[in-house]
């Protein structure tokens, strides 16, 4: 267990600004339904429960003083007389503390794990000592919830009765009962962290202005955070790319960095992977992920909450996790537990064999449709079969992390024997992954498919023959909008055709085929609908998975040993999701062949996924813009909402990495790849798409040669050491964070203003006009865009009246630790869709009082000020996919 002194002030602190947020400008209120706000109630008064006393209670319960101040955290006397100095409320809480059941109701289970050459693991709860017989029935990931529920029960914040729901889940879940989750850890990228971190310092400061220990607010749980989110894809082609871009980097985010740097020497418990280090998901799978944790002899199961969606990636390991809100990461790591309805789980039965040539990637966009047509929003989906025998580790993280895809909450495949031999290929000790396999067995959350398999009971089933998979890319708009690759041409024509929407542009048949020609740097080059401009291998989805990397080395191999070339136009880039990636192209002799195609290697982070594409060339840009060209960017990343990518490619399309080499070959997503030729062979004929497209053979003996677990050891031995740029960057030893009043990057926030132990209830709401109205698939790519902040926005103007020129601008998600940058860049994407506008699509909204069209921002700031109050609170209803926003006034 991790212990601090007096986390409960940490609790009241974050109690306290939950309510302030009710009343903030910046608050944003989440509601299943306005006019039916009732079922909510047992939801907040769970939230109420896990924050009033949870961390006394911690201390209570927890027998070593980690970091105890001085103080024995075992003695309630001792704890009281601290918690008088934190505040006088938390004398109320001892009333509460004294009648509390000593211990864990469940300590009679606790179990010796034995090693085999003698000796012992250390204890566990044991799940078979219960002998229950529905526990052999539930679904592994709910196994994972039980145990958790029963380490952690005190029958204040986790009780017996909240143990017995899960237990009974097969008739519980239905009914929609909620439970408390404390996950083992918290994962955290940049983008998301960097505001973690700064309300963590505002904590502190609040603390200090209370008159109390400011260091007493500290992390209970481990964090991880991955700087992986800042690079962009300024150089691109260039042998010397990834230390230009890094240059830019951290020339565009020193203060960002340092604000990191700081915050991991001053908060305790928290690890800061430094920048060009790989992306947070692919360092997590195959460094961070634990899948059994070993605390001072407890041994329990990993389990994680990350503020990045695609935190589902780790469900591939065997590890539960997926993404959360800042604030429940931030709940988390001051101990608190989750309170999260029990989901239902979708057992999804694979069988069969992938055919040859078919990637992980069409696996994961076939898998997508399908979820998202059964529909399995706030449920778990837990796969097995036969069929998971013929998956790698790496393709199972493939699908897991297009968890929010397709909807889930997640897609978990339960630790077998392809797991342990992933963790001894990543460098994991002998000694560590035989723990991890004699815990799994012992406690019956281990699947050894030599064995007959018992019958568990899921919610709903699917099932897919691994046969019936065929090549495929998801686009323009969304990633579950599968298109096969036979079909592709006929249907990007009806894309053309199709009025506005999400597969439509309305491009009227006269000038359908319209030829746009300019000049590229002295050479004639010419763009069409449907012209590639973007080929990106990109994102933690693809790059993690050795197969599809190579796959794409060998189609550059294939295309350079027959003479095709790239255009010179089409920006293309590669950004591994880890050092390893390099490793094992440099190994195979394939990265030479990458590059000669312009996939050089420009950084690594999440570029192009997370919108850092970079700017296009001047040229390239005119041409689009001044003869309105629908152009295309094809990428193997997760996501291709509108404006996301580039705000120049209405076209994107997700993409297996091979596939976005062969894509970039043809220049064009108009085309058919089983009867047109991608081009002409140095010998003057045609080239197919069939005589680069390597084999399932060729595949896997390159997987097998070239990638070896001396390179993950190599890599992750130097994780933390970081770069030359990081190691120079100064930052001061203090406790307390110096804000910098001008600084727009790390902004004091206003949470804990005025802040006293007795926060302020909730204000009423009246007379409420409308001030969005949206239709489905409203993302938070559309409510808080991570990209490139444009030119005439609000959040354009405060920075340009700060002296920050627009080509230091950066992004959305550089800048989310200036909560003023932020508030202008709520539902500030341009290719935004709100029905007020009848049409128009950009960030904009209707003043309804006056009838004026103003940017949302604008229109909430003229509400505030008319009306003289003192908060606008935004509430959305996503009910029957409608959503509507309101400026409660």
């Amino acid at each position: 267990m991790y212990i601090a002194a007096a986390p409960s002030s940490a609790s009241s602190l974050l109690r306290a600004s939950r309510l302030r947020f009710t009343s903030s400008l910046s608050s944003v209120s989440l509601s299943r339904s306005l006019a039916h706000p009732a079922p909510q109630l047992p939801h907040l008064a769970a939230q109420h429960r896990s924050l009033s006393f949870s961390a006394a209670i911690r201390s209570l319960r927890c027998s070593v003083p980690r970091w105890s101040h001085g103080v024995d955290w075992r003695s309630p006397l001792s704890l009281r007389a601290q918690s008088r100095v934190v505040s006088p409320v938390i004398e109320r809480f001892q009333r509460k503390i004294a009648t509390m059941a000593s211990g864990n109701p469940f300590k009679g289970i606790l179990t010796a794990l034995p090693k085999p050459g003698g000796g012992e693991f250390g204890k566990f709860y044991s799940l078979p000592a219960l002998n229950d017989p529905r526990i052999e029935k539930l679904p592994y990931s709910i196994r994972i919830l039980l145990e958790s529920a029963i380490r952690n029960c005190d029958n204040f914040q986790v009780t017996k009765e909240d143990v017995e729901k899960i237990i009974d889940w097969e008739n519980t879940s239905p009914k929609l009962v909620e439970i408390p989750f404390k996950p083992a850890r918290v994962l955290l990228q940049d983008f998301t962290g960097v505001p973690a971190v700064v309300d963590l310092a505002c904590m502190r400061d609040a603390m200090n202005k209370l008159g109390s220990d400011s260091n007493k607010i500290n992390p209970l749980v481990p964090v991880d955070l991955v700087i992986d989110h800042s690079v962009q894809v300024d150089v691109a082609r260039s042998e010397n790319a990834v230390q230009a871009n890094m240059e830019l980097e951290f020339h565009r985010n020193k203060e960002r960095f340092a604000f990191l740097k700081w915050g991991s020497k001053a908060f305790r418990n928290m690890l800061v992977v430094p920048p060009g280090s790989g992306i947070v998901h692919q360092v997590n799978l195959e460094y961070l992920g634990r899948v059994v944790f070993n605390t001072e002899g407890l041994l329990y199961p990993d389990s994680v909450v990350g503020t990045d969606s695609h935190t589902t990636m780790i469900d591939g390991l065997g590890v539960a996790g997926w993404g959360v809100g800042g604030i429940e990461a931030e709940a988390a790591m001051l101990g608190q537990p989750m309170s999260m309805v029990l989901p239902g789980v979708v057992g999804f039965k694979l069988s069969g064999k992938l055919h040859n040539g078919v990637t992980a990637t069409d696996l994961v966009l076939t898998v997508t449709q399908m979820l998202r047509k059964h529909g399995v929003v706030g449920k778990f989906v837990e796969f097995y079969g036969d069929g998971m025998g013929e998956l790698s580790l790496a393709d199972r993280a493939t699908i897991a992390n297009m968890s929010p895809e397709y909807g889930a909450t997640m897609g978990f495949f339960p630790v077998d024997h392809v797991t342990l031999q992933y963790l001894k290929l990543t460098g994991r000790s002998d000694d560590t992954v035989a723990m991890i396999e004699a815990y799994l067995r012992a406690n019956k959350m281990f699947v050894d498919y030599s064995e007959p398999q018992k019958e568990r009971v899921y919610s709903s089933y699917l099932e897919l023959d691994l046969e019936n998979v065929e090549p495929c890319i998801s686009g323009p708009k969304r990633p579950h909008d599968r298109v096969p690759l036979k079909d592709m041409k006929a249907d990007w024509h009806s894309c053309l055709d199709n009025k506005v929407g999400f597969k439509g542009f309305a491009v009227p048949k006269e000038v359908q085929n319209k030829v746009a020609k300019f000049s590229f740097h002295g050479q004639p080059a010419e763009l069409k609908h449907g012209s590639v401009v973007i080929a990106a291998i990109t994102s933690c989805t693809n790059t993690s998975n050795p197969s599809v990397m190579l796959g794409a080395g060998l189609v550059a191999k294939k295309a350079c040993e027959l003479g095709l070339q790239v255009k010179p136009w089409v920006k293309t880039s590669l950004a591994p999701g880890s050092g390893v990636v390099t490793k094992y192209l440099l190994q195979s002799g394939l990265q030479k062949y990458l590059n000669e195609q312009g996939f050089n290697i420009v950084g690594y982070g999440c570029t192009t996924c997370i919108g850092n594409s970079g700017e296009l060339d001047d040229s390239v840009a005119s041409a689009i813009s001044e003869n309105d060209i629908v152009a295309a960017a094809v990428l193997s990343g997760n996501r291709n909402f509108e404006g996301r990518v580039h705000p120049l490619t209405r076209a994107n399309y997700l993409a297996s990495p091979p596939l976005v080499v062969a894509y970039a070959l043809a220049g064009t997503v108009d085309i058919d790849f089983e009867k047109e030729p991608i081009g002409k062979g140095k010998d003057g004929k045609d080239v197919y798409f069939r005589d680069i497209w390597p084999t399932t053979e060729e595949v896997a003996e390159a997987v097998q040669s070239s990638v070896l677990s001396d390179m993950f050891k190599s890599t992750y031995k130097a994780i933390t050491k970081g770069n030359p740029m990081w190691n120079e960057l100064s930052v001061p030893e203090a406790s307390l964070y110096s804000w910098d009043s001008s600084s727009t990057y790390i902004h004091e926030p206003p949470y804990f203003k005025n802040m006293t132990m007795d926060p302020p209830g909730a204000h009423g709401v009246k007379d409420a006009y409308c001030i969005l109205n949206f239709g489905d698939s409203i993302t938070t790519d559309h409510i808080s865009p991570a990209g490139s902040i444009h030119k005439d926005s609000p959040a354009a103007k405060y920075l340009l009246e700060r002296g920050v020129d627009r080509k230091d601008f950066n992004s959305y998600g550089s800048r989310r630790g200036n909560d003023e940058v932020m508030a202008r860049g709520t539902f500030a994407n341009i290719r935004l869709v709100n029905k007020l506008l009848n049409g128009e699509v950009g960030p904009k909204t209707v003043y309804i009082p006056t009838g004026e069209k103003l940017y949302v921002f604008d229109a909430a700031m003229v509400s505030l000020y008319e009306l003289n109050l003192g908060y606008c609170n935004f509430y959305h209803s996503c009910l029957s996919g409608k959503c509507i926003i309101y400026c409660l006034l």
